[in-house]
């Protein structure tokens, strides 16, 4: 077992782990590490924890300090140079006729490092950006192209549901959505519906889908065959989250379908849900980054 110590650089991001160097820390406390970046000021996510040695990328960097009152007034510092950056490197943008976008600024810690965020519809070729910013901040300058996701993790919002993005307030990582997902779990398969304000498909498809995935396991599906009270049918519709089916029986299949809840039911024969090429040709694109 490693005692290790989790730190968050971003609000939302992922959490690092550091050798705590024989120091206490508590969650909420900031600490100063040496990061890949350069040196950083972070938040404590995680006091000191002993983990397993095969979950952490050894060696690990160790603490440099708990951050002190003037760390943290360079954190706000920078943070102010961070509105300025942004007016001059879109001034450079506009005078280099570039297509791209500045999503957001960072300064490292130690100023050493200036990283700007962007999107752009392609690649673009930035070399000589780069040395007017170089030439204006003298510090290294890295241009970090991100994708949509991610300006929407950055820049925050509210989703179609009315509460923030649920990828800015509490996910740390992304993880793959699929149509097939969506289609698991009953919704209409419009663009407008199940994607997010990025325009991919909506995050919450994922960390719902493990409920979905066990009352598909315990409901018959639309086409499935089911003995019910009343006799052998199919079913015509379902709903997940209820329990409810509709179904058609076979003694009377001109009459209006009844309604049974899952429980009173038999499966003889169950369906499956499939996605077709054309749904997929017409939600081409959401489901990448």
């Amino acid at each position: 077992m490693v005692e290790v110590i989790g730190i968050r650089f971003k609000e939302t991001g992922k959490i690092y782990y550091f050798d705590p160097n024989g120091q206490q820390l508590r969650k909420g406390d900031f600490a100063i590490v040496e990061t890949a970046r350069g040196i950083e000021c972070g938040e404590v996510a995680l006091a000191n924890k002993a983990v397993n040695e095969e979950d952490i990328v050894s060696p690990l960097k160790k603490l440099i300090r708990i951050a002190t009152e003037s760390d943290l007034k360079t954190v706000e510092q920078n943070k102010e140079k961070e509105a300025g950056a942004a007016v001059i490197f879109e001034e450079k943008v506009a005078a280099r006729k570039l297509n791209m976008k500045l999503v957001s600024v960072e300064y490292t810690f130690d100023g050493s490092k200036i990283i700007f965020y962007y999107t752009a519809p392609s690649r673009v070729d930035f070399r000589e950006l780069v040395k007017d910013l170089a030439s204006v901040f003298r510090a290294r300058i890295e241009l970090r192209q991100i994708g949509v996701r991610d300006e929407s993790k950055m820049l925050g919002g509210l989703g179609i549901c009315g509460r923030p993005f649920c990828c800015k307030e509490f996910l740390n990582d992304f993880m793959p959505v699929s149509i097939k997902m969506a289609k698991e779990q009953g919704l209409s398969l419009n663009t407008a519906k199940i994607s997010g304000s990025c325009g991919r498909l909506m995050c919450c498809l994922k960390y719902e889908q493990d409920a979905y995935e066990h009352l598909l396991k315990i409901t018959p599906k639309v086409g499935a065959i089911v003995e019910t009270p009343q006799g052998k049918g199919v079913v015509s519709d379902m709903n997940l989250l209820t329990g409810k089916l509709s179904v058609k029986l076979d003694r009377n299949p001109a009459a209006a379908p009844q309604t049974f809840n899952r429980k009173e039911v038999t499966l003889i024969k169950d369906a499956k849900i499939t996605v077709d090429k054309a749904e997929l040709d017409a939600l081409k694109g959401i489901e990448g980054n």
